[in-house]
């Protein structure tokens, strides 16, 4: 089943992974308003549908998504940029803690914004003519939708500062060896193939335990090593509560596949 809007395509498929593509490929898919709002709509309404258990974002035409809309920012002023890089926060945090998995095909230009939105999903994966950089400090700013702080978490202080401050840009192969990306696949048909492969494995997963354990790797990561273990370890109990629990070590001991139903 599919459902276009103006500016992004959905597509629900029967094993529960929503795609979500970007669909302004004339302007590169670039992020205005009206798609930054519909990707907002989007992703409220997959945390609470129940049959959607992962989701696939990637973008129409030859880019991914080549950042913010210029045009809109030509326009911001003092407290319409504070203002927009809230709202961009706030929808890729929602992304971040959706509490279900999600997969960023990357193909071509994933610049600013598109980077930063990227670097918003669970796992990212990048066909191999796939270009990533934060360029905005050659348009007079920084980057504004988590870009400083996603980018220093995946590839560490130095490279972030490198790419920040230059502005210059990477490769598909150079992302991989920095760990922006997790792997690098040939093409784009292969790129959405790929991403659907790692989908369709994670979505037969228990759903409460992949839940818990974005839950203690984003949240831990920023605690200290003493808080970060209880918090840990209360997920851990979380887990040792449900019926998927129970089910995953009865299969194991009887040498057969789980059968996990997400409670």
């Amino acid at each position: 089943m599919s459902d276009t809007h103006d500016v992004v395509k959905v597509t629900n498929t029967n094993s529960g992974i929503l795609k979500i593509t970007l669909n302004r490929p004339a302007a590169l898919n670039a992020l205005n308003i009206e798609l930054m709002t519909q990707l907002q709509e989007i992703l409220a309404a997959a945390k609470s549908n129940y049959a959607i258990k992962a989701l696939l974002i990637t973008g129409d035409g030859k880019a991914f998504c080549a950042g913010a809309d210029i045009n809109q920012l030509n326009t911001l002023n003092g407290q319409t940029g504070l203002d927009f890089a809230r709202h961009g926060q706030r929808i890729f945090r929602q992304l971040e803690q959706l509490g279900k998995p999600s997969v960023a095909a990357i193909n071509g230009f994933a610049l600013g914004g598109g980077c930063e939105l990227a670097m918003a999903a669970t796992i990212r994966i990048a066909s191999s003519t796939a270009v990533f950089g934060q360029p905005e400090i050659k348009l007079g700013v920084i980057p504004g939708f988590g870009g400083t702080q996603r980018l220093a978490r995946l590839i560490g202080k130095g490279r972030a500062l490198d790419l920040c401050l230059t502005g210059r840009t990477i490769k598909a192969e150079e992302a991989l060896h920095w760990g922006l990306v997790s792997e690098v696949v040939a093409s784009q048909e292969e790129l959405i193939t790929k991403a659907e492969s790692i989908l369709e494995q994670l979505v037969k997963l228990p759903s409460l335990a992949m839940k818990s354990m974005m839950t203690v790797i984003d949240y831990g990561y920023d605690l200290s090593l003493e808080d970060a273990l209880e918090l840990e370890a209360a997920h851990f109990g979380l887990c040792c509560a449900t019926r998927d629990k129970q089910e995953g070590v009865k299969a194991f001991l009887e040498k057969r596949n789980a059968e996990f139903v997400g409670e």
